[in-house]
């Protein structure tokens, strides 16, 4: 499997460009900001995108899925609980969005991807939104702002609650191989392995 990491938008949002090298089909997760850059890369790397996927629905995660769309023509997939907030990106900060396309699918625990040879498996995350998902493949993980290196996401948006992050986190994404690598939504790469050994807020040290 093909990565390729862009950080975008003023939040430093990690959009993904994940592809099988074999066949060059490829998804685009997380596209936040600057859809510009994004097909540029993407054209560069020669690639023909099948679907555009959403770990959640705030705004610096969903913010060019309009330009990607338009270009690629493809379906926009995101987690139904997560519609209202996808309608509604903003954070409550007055921050303005052009409105983005609807999504095209929803997703579910379970649900596979396909591009090519390749496939990502939906894990449903919630806690951080109430319709957070990760994406899984053998020993990748793509969980948007579900964990991060050292840290986990707030909890304090709509749909948010501490509690909940932590039981998925828990009875989810730690019954992964310690060596999976996690790409998160900000920040570094880490693993789950690292993370079960020293990130305070699984081992309640944060307090």
């Amino acid at each position: 499997m093909q990565i390729e990491s862009l950080t975008v938008s003023m939040f430093g949002t990690n959009c993904y460009i994940v592809a099988c090298p074999e066949s060059k089909e490829a998804v685009v997760i997380d596209p936040g900001a600057e859809g510009k850059s994004i097909i540029g890369k993407i054209k560069s790397m020669s690639l023909e995108i099948k679907y555009i996927l959403n770990t959640h629905g705030h705004i610096d995660h969903i913010g060019a899925n309009g330009k990607l769309k338009a270009e690629f023509k493809v379906p926009i997939l995101l987690h139904e609980k997560d519609l209202d907030v996808y309608n509604n990106p903003g954070f409550g900060l007055g921050l303005v969005l052009k409105k983005q396309p609807m999504p095209d699918r929803f997703i579910l625990e379970g649900d596979i991807i396909s591009f090519g040879n390749e496939t990502l498996t939906v894990i449903e995350t919630p806690g951080h939104s109430a319709g957070g998902v990760c994406f899984h493949s053998g020993k990748l993980l793509f969980c948007g702002d579900t964990l991060f290196a050292g840290s986990v996401g707030r909890t304090d948006l709509a749909g948010g609650s501490f509690d909940v992050l932590i039981q998925s986190i828990s009875e989810k994404l730690l019954r992964l191989p310690p060596d999976t690598i996690v790409y998160p939504g900000h920040g570094p790469a880490t693993t789950i392995g690292d993370e079960a050994e020293t990130n305070p807020f699984i081992t309640g040290n944060y307090r």
